[in-house]
């Protein structure tokens, strides 16, 4: 196989550079067919001369269709190219002597870019060749060929290097794109999860007080009152909350999602038995169990039908427990699971819920209770092993 075949694409992936350094590369290797064409003005005069200048000149188009089919991505072209090329230093051998060898410095560069594989004895075989065969025909009157050998040894050896050079840009540009593009997933996947966790908090509180707002409305407007304002201030924390989650800057506590779950129980009804500090929590997990009592609790409020709700924090976990039944029902369905959305329905909500955890090396526990409820932990590596401590719910 070729180097040309192991591209993405035929043409582009592997060609010898681009821009001015291939077209100076490819440029540059003209000047050996010009030492051989002055060798025969040297070697040879009238029609041998002639038919030795025609042989170079063939020479030279079949180099510029090669350029063109390397340009073009014309993989069939190449090998019979080079095969004419060949036979025409093999033809130029009578009218250059020694120096046609350098013709088969165009013809061994070309292989040692292109194949890889094969590179090493064409070009070892090559230049013994040009070093021993002027030494061996004895009518051409010369020694062994020792300047064309290191010509075509260096020769050969610097395109290959070139080459070399020019896939590991290129490789360097793919893998610059790849990691863009990874990057650009790995955002978007931020923003969605961001969003799904922020807004299904707030619009599920938003919810329940607007519901408990209606039913306050006859006997008691000015509750009804405050709970309306709660919801505008709501409103207005959920707009903050998605642009904080879209420029990347978000600020989520342990202590302020209690605080945020003890008043979206109090408005679903749901009697919280939550602990009074987070300081069992270390810093380093303090943003991290901050989602997980935001999902955890805006789950029960919206799916559970809870009428108790419980969390339990340590150290290196947390544990939030209901006792509702579910949306479908008065337990878990053949499943194990409640059925609606959220983390019982195992939807974006879990599926966010464990990248985070996974990213800082926890696990995540979601399951229902017997004979009713629901129970989510988390756990995470501890700091310090020798030492845990509970919080008290």
């Amino acid at each position: 196989m070729t180097d040309l075949d192991r591209g993405a694409t035929p043409g582009a992936a592997h060609r010898w550079g681009h821009g001015r350094r291939r077209l100076l590369l490819g440029a540059g290797m003209l000047v050996f067919p010009a030492l051989t064409a002055v060798a025969v003005n040297g070697t040879v005069d009238g029609a041998a001369a002639a038919a030795g200048y025609a042989v170079v000149t063939a020479f030279c188009l079949c180099y510029a269709l090669t350029a063109v089919a390397l340009e073009r991505g014309r993989r069939t072209w190449i090998v019979p190219l080079l095969t004419v090329m060949t036979v025409l230093f093999l033809a130029a051998l009578p009218f250059a002597h020694a120096d046609a060898f350098f013709l088969a410095t165009v013809v061994v560069s070309a292989v040692a870019v292109l194949w890889r594989e094969h590179a090493g004895t064409v070009v070892t075989g090559a230049a013994l060749a040009a070093f021993l065969l002027p030494w061996a025909v004895r009518p051409w009157h010369s020694g062994p060929g020792g300047f064309q050998a290191l010509a075509l040894l260096f020769t050969a050896l610097t395109c290959r290097a070139f080459a070399e050079i020019a896939a590991t840009n290129r490789e360097l540009v793919a893998a610059r794109a790849e990691v863009a593009r990874l990057a650009s997933e790995a955002e978007r996947d931020r923003i969605a999860r961001d969003l799904h966790d922020l807004l299904g908090h707030s619009l599920t509180a938003i919810t329940v007080k607007s519901r408990l707002a209606q039913r306050l409305a006859d006997r008691d407007p000015g509750r009804s009152v405050a709970e309306m304002a709660a919801v505008e201030s709501l409103s207005r924390q959920a707009l903050a909350d998605v642009r904080a989650a879209v420029t990347g800057y978000r600020e989520v506590t342990v202590a302020g999602e209690l605080a945020r779950a003890r008043e979206l129980l109090r408005a679903a009804g749901v009697v919280a038995d939550l602990p009074s500090a987070a300081d069992a929590v270390g810093p380093d997990h303090r943003e991290l169990f901050g989602w997980v009592l935001r999902e955890g609790i805006t789950n029960t409020v919206r799916h559970a039908r809870a009428d108790r709700c419980s969390v339990v924090l340590t150290a290196t976990s947390v544990e939030i427990r209901d006792d509702g039944p579910g949306p479908d029902g008065p337990g878990p369905d053949a499943h194990g699971a409640r059925g609606g959305r959220g983390i019982r329905g195992g939807g974006k909500g879990l599926t966010g819920l464990r990248e985070r955890v996974a990213a800082a090396g926890g696990t995540v526990e979601a399951g229902p209770l017997a004979p009713r409820g629901w129970r989510l932990l988390v756990t995470v590596p501890s700091g310090r092993p020798d030492s845990p401590h509970e919080g008290t719910p």
